[in-house]
């Protein structure tokens, strides 16, 4: 273990060397309260999303990495603003005008649209954590409505109370004149209509751990600071949760950046060590938009587990967590087949060269052995050659390639079938666009079909991809003009798999009528 232990120490993969900058917090001292504490954030206003899904994912890569190099222990914790303001209604949830009347309530106090919890927070909460254990992950659930109720954020509050004022210059220079003149970091919680009112604060008694306040009536009210009867502005809140808990890591998104700063001079005001932190660039929709939780746009967490396996996701999240992702249905296929070669690759590789393997990151110590003896983007060329209406259909091509392979001892392979009978469906089978061959394609193709009609070679993908190149090379230049025909003429798409492991998969005699069926224009007909 110690020698593995060195090896991660060095390590250039992305999750140890942040494990690295949380361990350097500690070289004098470990932590008084006992632990580490790792936390991700997530404003329930909307449906969770899976921006959310992949800060835990990827908290959680660093969290394993980080106990790779150290002893000490550690945790966990998803933290749920459920306290936060109601200011605006979601596009993507029903009850929309009935909701427009909760505006300003705590979320936890904003009715639930779907009937099912006791209120909308609860709701989404419920959502999180149900996905969330579906994944596995080791975490703890936080609620920022019973942290406030409870007391425990109270000491740390009544320092905040204490500290108003360099808190406030912390704040008022990045806000407008307008907001600058009525800004509190305290948000009362008004005992007249339960709303969070974002009013000033007009006195505040230190010795008595109180402030005073107007209602929007006229009246001044006085409320206690604690036992949650006021919540911080987030920025603030942010700050007061990393001090009063004391948070040593916790990541946000690239338009973050500005927020973490302020949060973090306001929790050295309190006395505290801000976090260290990670910004990671943002998911993008079709559109290159922002995905947003309000909106619904870009992908969700549902809709990537109707196509494929979870494991792909976390793969799709590991990468390059500081570059820009589209994140949509069509970056799917890649991301299964990236995933499995890098689990072939990881049983045969070095210590240094496994702490760099995603599949490490995702998996830890227990990485699976990969059964996809075929790839996924070339059963999609199989559901389309075959219009395939179920997995059944493609394991009737699968067993004659692989007759080793059943559904019972290949059940990621047998997965990923019916996942790409679903794919291709409902995405590639209503972009199809069959094309005729041109005159020097049809001559190549006919001469592709004699030579397979000729062929008793073995009908492996080295020796039929032979074959097609022959017919090419002859023929193209550059080759890759050649490989576009087929892909174009034969698939009715723009790429393609490695065509002669296709025709092993698919058949001789099939990709033979294949062909007769694109000479003779019934691909295009059809």
């Amino acid at each position: 273990m110690t020698d593995l232990r060195d090896v991660a120490l060095a390590s250039k993969a992305w999750p140890f060397e942040e494990a690295r900058r949380v361990l350097k917090r500690y070289q004098k001292a470990p932590p008084e309260k006992g632990f580490v504490l790792f936390q991700t954030g997530y404003g329930p206003s909307g449906l969770p999303h899976i921006g959310t899904f992949g800060e835990v994912a990827r908290t959680t890569m660093v969290r394993r990495a980080f106990e790779m190099i150290s002893d000490i222990p550690t945790k966990l914790i998803c933290f749920s603003d459920d306290m936060d303001g109601f200011r605006k209604v979601p596009g993507n949830v029903p009850m929309q005008e009935e909701l427009k009347e909760d505006l300003n309530l705590p979320l936890t106090q904003v009715r639930d649209p779907f009937g099912t919890h006791e209120g909308f927070a609860q709701h989404n909460n419920a959502m999180l954590c149900d996905f969330l254990d579906s994944f596995g992950f080791e975490y703890e659930f936080a609620s920022a409505t019973d942290y406030y109720k409870s007391g425990r954020f109270d000491e740390m509050l009544l320092v905040a109370l204490e500290r108003f004022d360099k808190i406030q210059e912390i704040m008022l220079p990045t806000l407008g004149a307008e907001r600058q003149a009525t800004y509190s970091c305290f948000l009362p919680v008004s005992p007249k209509t339960g709303h969070v009112l974002q009013v000033p604060t007009l006195e505040r008694n230190v010795a008595k751990g109180t402030i005073v306040y107007e209602e929007p009536d006229g009246e001044r009210v006085e409320i206690p600071v604690t036992g949650g009867h006021v919540k911080m502005q987030w920025k603030p809140d942010w700050a007061m949760r990393w001090a009063a808990l004391g948070v040593d890591y916790e990541m946000s998104g690239k338009d973050l950046i500005d927020s973490v700063t302020q949060s973090s001079k306001i929790c050295r005001a309190l006395g505290k060590q801000p976090p260290e932190s990670l910004s990671y660039e943002l998911f993008n929709d079709e559109l290159g938009q922002k995905i947003s939780k309000s909106k619904g746009n870009g992908l969700s967490m549902e809709e990537w587990l109707t196509y494929a396996a979870p494991e792909s996701l976390q793969y799709f999240m590991y990468q390059k967590p500081k570059t820009a992702k589209r994140l949509y249905f069509d970056v799917i296929p890649k991301a299964v087949d990236e995933y499995h070669q890098q689990l072939r690759a990881y049983a045969g590789q070095e210590p240094k060269a496994k702490l760099n393997n995603p599949v490490f990151h995702i998996h830890g110590h227990n990485v699976p052995a990969s059964n996809m003896v075929v790839p996924f983007a070339m059963l999609l060329n199989l559901a389309t050659v075959s219009a395939a209406e179920d997995k059944d259909r493609l394991w009737g091509f699968i067993q004659r390639y692989a007759p080793e392979a059943t559904p019972e001892t290949h059940p990621d392979l047998d997965q990923a079938a019916g996942f790409a009978v679903r794919y291709f469906n409902d995405f590639v089978k209503p972009t199809l666009t069959y094309r005729l061959p041109t005159d020097p394609e049809r001559e190549a193709l006919q001469a592709l079909r004699d030579a397979l009609a000729a062929y008793d070679g073995e009908r492996t993908d080295e020796a039929l991809q032979s074959v097609v190149y022959a017919i090419g090379r002859e023929r193209f230049d550059p080759m890759r003009a050649w490989f576009s025909a087929l892909y174009e003429v034969l698939l009715g798409a723009s790429q393609g798999p490695r065509f002669g492991g296709f025709i092993a998969l698919y058949g001789v005699e099939e990709t033979i009528a294949l062909i007769d069926k694109a000479l003779a224009g019934e691909l295009v007909a059809a």
